[in-house]
């Protein structure tokens, strides 16, 4: 690919979707956009920049989506959601306990594996949410994504990756090659198309923000820019998940770790009160999902 080919897309894609690619990432362009041209009938990745110079909002959509599209599997990484079942709902109930509501957002939320995963352990804690007023939503930038996330069909393989056997069984039911999610925790979550570039105040409030694996693949402008903007959209005791490769520190003041909580953040701002979560280490996997070791 010529350099002021590269220049281009790159351009393209920062300024569209946030995502920093530099040159020793040119294969990520090969791999992903090759599969554009082809179904455009092209013939490679030359005519592919020829068509994006004049091409309309379908192209470059096309093209933005096949760049930004990230994997995502249940109960990823683990701890986040041991942490969320042991000390964050908790505290939900705690300070929640008068208007008995909250939001949980789940940014750029690819096919659904995280917002599903924490509507799931929602939904076992049935008894002591009855009465609540529980939302969550889910957002991507991918229109495909979103149809995926709102169909909850997934793959022999993606329910194989993370998702506990107990709540495969409970949960979901085989239909042909796929397994589809029970319609009941499909309607705890709301998937919409959105843009972290974009103003989050159309979101409405939230109490929780999952904002993994996201902020990789920004500049520290950009990262600064997005984590101002979600302050913005949470209460003072709120919440913020970040990614384990991820962090806040030198990059924005608008959110500081929660003490030996690795991964969470709290809102930083005059008269915010730092969250009272408990000290203990959150359960293990095997114990919070009644797993074998």
């Amino acid at each position: 690919m010529r350099p002021e080919d590269f220049d281009f897309i790159a351009k393209m894609l920062k300024d569209r979707s946030g995502l920093v690619i530099s040159r020793d990432k040119a294969y990520l362009l090969e791999s992903r956009l090759t599969p554009v041209a082809r179904k455009r009938g092209l013939k490679g990745l030359d005519d592919l920049v020829a068509s994006l110079r004049t091409a309309g909002e379908e192209l470059l959509r096309e093209v933005t989506e096949a760049m930004t599209t990230n994997e995502s599997f249940f109960f990823r990484d683990i701890k986040p959601f041991d942490q969320f079942k042991a000390m964050v709902l908790p505290q939900l109930l705690a300070n929640r306990a008068q208007k008995k509501s909250f939001r949980i957002w789940s940014a750029a939320s690819s096919s659904g594996q995280e917002a599903y995963s924490l509507a799931m352990i929602l939904k076992e804690e049935g008894a002591k949410l009855a009465g609540w007023k529980i939302e969550i939503v889910g957002t991507d930038i991918s229109t495909e994504m979103l149809e995926k996330a709102k169909a909850g069909l997934y793959s022999q393989f993606e329910v194989q990756r993370g998702l506990p056997i107990q709540y495969l069984v409970k949960y979901f039911k085989k239909t042909n090659e796929m397994w589809q999610i029970d319609s009941s925790i499909r309607a705890m979550v709301q998937f919409r198309e959105y843009n972290l570039l974009h103003d989050l105040k159309t979101l409405g409030q939230f109490d929780v923000v999952f904002c993994r694996n996201v902020l990789i693949y920004f500049d520290q402008p950009t990262k600064s820019r997005v984590l101002e903007n979600v302050a913005k959209i949470m209460p003072d005791d709120g919440l913020l998940y970040l990614g384990g490769a991820e962090t806040v520190l030198g990059i924005s003041d608008k959110f500081k770790p929660v003490p030996e909580q690795r991964g969470i953040y709290s809102v930083t701002r005059a008269g915010a009160a730092a969250p009272a979560m408990a000290s203990t280490a959150a359960p293990s996997a095997a114990s919070s999902f009644g797993l074998k070791r």
